[in-house]
């Protein structure tokens, strides 16, 4: 089983909440049309999940996640915005379904996390049926860039890489998923980039307030001292830090996501 870097507490999952189809799939939106069946893979509190059903609609929609947390969540957003979607656990490399079953398998910010990211490649792949698509989206913490400069971020992001290799994943995934698609023995791809920029007041509030709320409060903070990496006091600083960082007036922070659609 895999280690989760951020795990599901409420400071991880108001950042996920953000995320839309918009601001989260833009290489996608464009193939996708009424009638078509998707799974999204690490759908979370299914914020994109249900941007996706609405697009194809009445296709049937599947989201998987490896944990049941944020699963009701999940659920009531559906509810909420009147689209039919099943949420279940799952593991994405071996999912419990058949060969060729979704027209389109979607997976974003969750390659970064895996240990063998080719294997659960070529998982996904194989419910994918011939002739469509499937579609990841990972970031890329290098591209990691705020203003001002920030000693406390500096040294969070290094303390990011330390958490997150130590559970043998790969927080620069985003320039490696082309690498890892070609050694899953996928080669009609092709490969994009998009960003994500937070600079306005509300902007910063919720990426800075997230963030400072991670850095104490989270499986990252949990995992960081129970590998040694870091002390309580050290990530009260880092969250301070973060708190900084949001309050500046002349605040920003980008960071740039590798894109992959991948025909099968």
């Amino acid at each position: 089983m895999d280690t989760y870097t951020h795990g599901h507490a409420d400071s991880v999952l108001q950042s996920h909440r953000w995320r839309t189809a918009e601001n989260s799939a833009p290489h996608l939106i464009p193939l996708l049309r009424p009638g078509l069946d998707l799974l999204d893979v690490g759908c979370g509190p299914g914020t994109i999940t249900v941007d996706l059903a609405a697009r194809v609609a009445p296709g049937r929609v599947l989201g998987l996640d490896v944990s049941p947390d944020p699963l009701d969540e999940a659920r009531a957003a559906a509810g909420r915005a009147g689209v039919e979607v099943t949420f279940e656990v799952g593991d994405v490399y071996a999912l419990d379904l058949p060969d060729d079953s979704f027209d389109v398998v979607h997976a974003h910010q969750v390659l970064q996390h895996l240990t063998d990211p080719v294997a659960a490649l070529r998982e996904l792949a194989r419910v994918c049926r011939p002739g469509g698509v499937l579609a990841v989206r990972d970031v890329d913490y290098a591209t990691f860039t705020w203003f001002p400069a920030n000693p406390g971020l500096e040294r969070w992001l290094q303390l990011y890489y330390g958490v997150a290799r130590a559970n043998r994943a790969e927080p620069d995934a985003g320039r490696r998923l082309l690498s890892w698609a070609h050694a899953a023995g996928l080669r009609d791809v092709t490969a994009t980039t998009s960003s994500w920029c937070y600079a306005s007041p509300a902007e910063r509030e919720w990426w800075g307030g997230s963030w400072a709320g991670r850095a104490t409060a989270s499986s990252f903070a949990e995992q960081a001292v129970a590998y040694g990496l870091a002390d309580r006091a050290e990530l009260d600083r880092l969250a301070d830090a973060w708190r900084t960082w949001r309050d500046a007036d002349d605040g920003w922070l980008g960071m740039m996501h590798g894109e992959l659609l991948i025909r099968v």
